[in-house]
């Protein structure tokens, strides 16, 4: 029996070392891998045949591509990568990870990784807190969200449960 191919994917273009980016996530998420890195065999706007390297890779059993071409347009805030945690020890685990070797954490639990990307590690309960039935109940964990750069499930729970 073959796996069902995935209809749509998130595709990222790295100026370099989208393979090294690759990695580095396939390090961090379980149920992750770089599958395949495949040369370029034709020449293109960012190099000769060769040089410009595809990488399809694996994150939480989910398809991703990426490329390294050369400079072309920057990451930025437009998009990012979530990533629900369970436990502020996985959010502690992956914000660390992606820290690492370079990142920058930016604020709300959005950070950008020494590859540029911009990654948003929040609570897997973050969605529920924010569309609480209570109004009150719920803007009090975005103000508190507003206040924190990494974010902290207690501290948000505390002051989902203030009064």
């Amino acid at each position: 029996m073959t796996a069902k191919k995935q209809k749509i994917y998130t595709h990222l273009w790295y100026a370099k070392d989208a393979e090294g980016a690759a990695r580095l996530y396939a390090s961090i998420f379980p149920d992750s891998r770089v599958d395949r890195v495949t040369p370029l065999p034709a020449d293109s706007p960012s190099g000769a045949a060769g040089s410009v390297k595809i990488v399809d890779f694996t994150l939480f059993g989910e398809r991703f591509q990426a490329m390294t071409a050369g400079p072309h347009h920057d990451f930025n805030d437009a998009i990012s990568l979530v990533v629900e945690c369970e436990s502020q020890a996985e959010l502690d685990r992956y914000w660390n990870a992606l820290l690492e070797g370079g990142g920058k954490p930016q604020a709300c639990g959005w950070l950008m990784d020494r590859f540029g990307v911009r990654w948003q590690i929040v609570p897997a309960v973050l969605g529920e807190w924010l569309q609480d039935d209570d109004p009150p109940r719920a803007k009090r964990v975005a103000d508190a969200i507003m206040k924190m750069v990494k974010l902290d499930i207690a501290e948000l729970d505390r002051a989902r449960r203030a009064a």
